[in-house]
């Protein structure tokens, strides 16, 4: 499947901004089950002072603001490539060492709720993978999904406790009840094709687990299936804020609003 993709991201400044640095992780990876066919980055009120691959292999660029920008305007467009693997990734490669996705994040740490949710699961005798789906259902059926109730600082504890969440929170919670069961686990930011929708307010989030002889496998708990070729993996990260699209920060007077335009379609491939 080839999927089109056009992502904007605009930053409003109240005041002119004097200074500021943020980093992109917005290029796709080329990887098992998805190939960049191309892909493009423009900037308006900023210009990229620095291209490098991060400690996950992920894709980065380092932009700097330009002084006097009451307007941060990043586009991102490009096609991928992408097949149905099943959800599996593959083996592990980068530069961290498998047993660091064992560890907890403040993000992902566990307490009361996730551990009574963890020791609910029943052990199943046919190995790690049939336990994995069935954490992810019990996630779901724990936390319903629901904007408006939880943000990017939510931890996973604290979005079990609510009751409600989105994709980050399920992800983290999969991820942090993972590695009390011994597996390792990752946070991956990407994109989805909707099937009822080409526009979007936002891009997706899920999680991978890995498991003995498959390697890598990804499970999206809030819709409850393992990741297939409407996928786009971007970043993966021990939690949200290693994998997050955008991060920095800006100096200057006055307040600043963030609007995010994204658009993911599927393209007819020519014969």
């Amino acid at each position: 499947m080839q999927l089109a993709i056009r992502h904007i991201t605009t930053y409003s400044f109240s005041q002119p901004a004097s200074h500021g640095l943020q980093r992109l992780r917005l290029r796709p990876k080329t990887s098992h089950g998805q190939q960049v066919t191309d892909w493009k980055m423009d900037l308006t009120g900023a210009k990229c002072v620095a291209e490098y691959e991060d400690q996950h292999k992920n894709q980065t660029a380092l932009i700097s603001i330009e002084p006097g920008t009451q307007q941060l305007t990043i586009t991102c467009t490009g096609r991928v490539t992408t097949s149905d693997n099943a959800g599996i990734v593959g083996p592990h490669t980068g530069h961290m060492p498998l047993w660091h996705f064992l560890g907890q994040t403040a993000l992902t740490q566990p307490g009361a709720k996730m551990r009574a949710l963890v020791a609910r699961l029943a052990p199943d005798s046919e190995g790690p993978l049939p336990l994995l789906h069935a954490l992810s259902r019990d996630v779901l059926a724990a936390v319903h999904y629901e904007i408006g109730h939880t943000d990017a600082k939510t931890t996973a504890e604290a979005a079990m406790a609510e009751g409600r969440g989105v994709c980050q929170d399920h992800a983290h919670i999969f991820i942090g009840a993972a590695r009390m069961l011994g597996i390792p686990a990752r946070y991956v930011s990407g994109y989805l094709m909707m099937n009822d929708r080409i526009d979007q307010e936002a891009g997706h989030g899920w999680a991978e687990a890995h498991v003995a002889g498959l390697g890598w496998v990804a499970f999206d708990v809030s819709n409850g299936i393992s990741a297939d070729a409407r996928y786009v993996r971007v970043a993966t990260g021990c939690d949200y804020r290693e994998a997050a699209p955008v991060t920095g920060i800006s100096y200057g007077d006055g307040d600043s609003a963030l609007a995010v335009s994204l658009a993911v379609e599927q393209q007819l491939v020519e014969q």
